[in-house]
């Protein structure tokens, strides 16, 4: 295989790290990316134990057989990111239609594994999720105020202001509050 020297051994790290990760979220062997991405697979293992560094050609079949462009899983790999999000820079979404306010307190950054987001459900909210957003997502669930049941695995757990419920999530969940009471918590994923 040829190989290019990218910025530095530290990138080729990140790099290594970053596709080693993307064909984890897809449950894909080394033997499964190989036929969808046309790289053979003692060239995948090298790229990702970062023995060697990817091509130009070799990035872009990978990134194809993952479904993304060159530059997405370049700004993946960048570790330009500020350090400080001021509250007023953290998104705000809301879903009136359920009473739901979703804070992104930490979003998503490149280097970074983790988020943090801070919600509030109105009272008699009911959320129901079919799958997550990648199989076994690893959450950390901190009741600030309120009453809030989690429903996790088939398995509701009540939280009480100060109860931390920690999980991986690998199929539905419910996120439920009472008619008289609403909840905000902070939910920490990795």
């Amino acid at each position: 295989m040829e190989h290019t020297v990218l910025e530095g051994g530290s990138l080729d790290r990140r790099i290594a790290q970053r596709l080693k990760a993307l064909r984890a979220e897809r449950g894909w062997s080394l033997d499964e990316l190989a036929r969808r991405s046309g790289v053979s697979r003692a060239t995948l293992s090298r790229l990702e134990n970062a023995e060697v560094s990817p091509t130009a050609s070799v990035l872009g079949r990978l990134c194809a057989a993952h479904g993304l462009t060159l530059s997405r899983l370049m700004l993946q790999v960048e570790e330009d990111f500020t350090p400080l999000v001021r509250r007023d820079a953290q998104p705000l979404w809301t879903d009136r239609s359920v009473g739901f306010r979703r804070r992104s307190v930490s979003p998503p950054a490149r280097g970074l594994a983790g988020e943090v987001l801070e919600a509030e459900l109105a009272p008699g909210a009911r959320i129901d999720y079919e799958a997550p957003p990648r199989p076994g997502l690893e959450h950390h669930l901190l009741l600030l105020d309120g009453n809030l049941e989690v429903t996790v695995d088939g398995r509701a757990q009540a939280l009480e202001p100060g109860d931390c419920l920690r999980y991986q999530l690998f199929g539905p969940s419910t996120f439920a509050t009472p008619e008289d009471r609403g909840a905000r918590y902070l939910l920490f994923t990795l």
